[in-house]
């Protein structure tokens, strides 16, 4: 697939790093020169230094033979003149935009029709708000992901002593819970990934990953770690795009406080906030902190752009008392060293914004993915299409079909119905099946399994 991202920032390079190794010819654009050095000492890939919204820029780059333009350079407004000018000239068929504002987000129009062409728009302030929330709705998860429109969600905990499965097998889940349909799809132990079976033990500190339908979620939490209260008074470090998103999400529900440094900025979201106490100060004032009973707060949640100042900020709020810290980092470097006891989770912007990209670029129909533990590990609801004979999945059992250790099918979802996967469990033409994937290199293996040849159905129906 030939692929032309525009930005060579922490986004942009993200993305490139997730599609440098599977099979793409991609260009980068850029107006820093440096950057684009940097990115062709490490990739093959080809670049173009020039404004990303020029014509003649895009020319340069390939335009004219482009499969998919990705926009995710740090301004909205050439973000989405590229992608006008990409579809008026060339013709590329599928475009796709980070957008930030939350004043173009509003109005979903601008993106339909004949307005603005972007086939796909990724907003990382959207999706962040969105993983806040459903972290806030499970207390003590690291991770809460939706699948199937919410039918079925993907949870990940840290397994804590105490915990009625911790330190027994697998295989004791059903026999504790046997009317939970829900399944452990992998398990990490000091970073390293455990396929899982019915006999493996779990044990305390292992990050475990799990499927279940969301009614079912805290029924498997409850097994591997004592539930938590539910949290009532949050604290986010950080005004900007995020902080005022998530702020105007959540505050109708929680008591919210949100601290900004920037006196301009921390008046124009008081104005706009009706239910959050906007603090104007620095999040890293231990005397702010401790005036606003940091000790009191359920979760702190470090949401600058300034990747220090997050984690320091954090540091401090968990020092102080604080619950529950979150650290909101960029930086792949910072997120692999901070130790769990000082920051109880990091959060990657870049690297929920790769997932919502993904689906479009997999090569088999994908409602959803979801990059995992750095891009390592990724999680993908499959659609499946096809009949038997031609389908290289539908009409046959799952413990017939060539699945590599390594790959889960973890739930299927049919319809309404959400459905235990077993050995004999078969596959039917629409079916919805997630599957974890502990390594992304397996990635083409699920991606052919899941590709109707084309070949083959011409050749039965001629």
């Amino acid at each position: 697939m030939k692929i032309i991202i525009l930005g060579a920032g922490q986004v942009g390079t993200s993305v490139l790093a997730s599609l440098a190794s599977e099979r793409n010819d991609i260009t980068v654009v850029d107006t820093q020169s440096h950057l684009l050095r940097d990115l062709q000492d490490r990739y093959d890939i080809g670049i173009v230094q020039g404004n990303a919204a020029h014509p003649t820029v895009l020319k340069r780059a390939g335009g004219e033979e482009t499969d998919m333009l990705i926009a995710v350079t740090s301004d909205d407004e050439t973000n989405m003149l590229a992608c006008q000018i990409a579809d008026a000239l060339f013709k590329i068929p599928k475009k796709i935009a980070r957008v930030r504002a939350i004043e173009y987000l509003s109005y979903p129009e601008l993106f339909a029709g004949d307005a603005i062409p972007i086939d796909v728009v990724i907003s990382p302030e959207k999706i962040i708000t969105e993983f806040i929330e459903r972290l806030l709705e499970y207390p003590g998860a690291s991770q809460i992901l939706d699948f199937a429109d919410g039918k079925v969600r993907l949870g990940s905990v840290r397994a804590l002593r105490g915990g009625p499965l911790v330190g027994r097998e697998i295989r004791e889940l059903h026999q504790h819970m046997p009317n939970v349909h829900a399944r452990i799809t992998a398990i990490f132990r000091q970073g390293k990934p455990i396929i899982p079976n019915g006999r493996v033990t779990i044990e305390v500190n292992d990050e475990v990953f799990f499927i279940a339908s969301s009614e079912e979620i805290k029924d498997v939490m409850s097994e591997l770690r004592e539930l938590e209260k539910p949290y009532k008074r949050l604290m986010f470090a950080g005004g900007g795009h995020i902080g005022k998103r998530v702020a105007l999400a959540l505050e109708n529900d929680y008591q919210v406080k949100v601290i900004e440094k920037d006196p301009k900025r921390a008046k124009k979201i008081a104005s706009e906030l009706t239910n959050t106490v906007v603090l104007l100060g620095d999040a890293s004032d231990k005397e702010l902190l401790l005036s606003e009973n940091i000790e009191n707060t359920d979760v702190f949640c470090a949401i600058t752009n300034d990747d220090e100042a997050n984690i320091l900020s954090a540091m401090l709020a968990k020092r102080l008392g604080a619950r529950r810290v979150i650290a909101l980092i960029n930086k792949t470097a910072y997120a692999d060293i901070i130790d769990s006891q000082l920051v109880d989770l990091v959060i990657s912007p870049q690297q929920s914004t790769i997932g919502a990209l993904l689906r479009h670029i997999r090569r088999c129909d994908a409602a959803r993915v979801y990059s995992l533990r750095h891009g390592a590990a990724e999680a993908i609801e499959a659609i499946a299409h096809g009949t038997p004979g031609i389908s290289k999945v539908v009409g046959i059992p799952i413990d017939r079909i060539k699945i590599p250790p390594g790959v889960v099918m973890g739930a299927l979802v049919r319809g309404d119905e959400v459905i235990q996967v077993h050995h004999d469990t078969v596959i039917q033409d629409g079916d919805h099946v997630i599957i974890f994937l502990l390594d992304k290199k397996l990635i083409p293996v699920i991606e052919q399994l899941f590709q109707v040849d084309d070949l083959s159905a011409q050749a039965r129906t001629a």
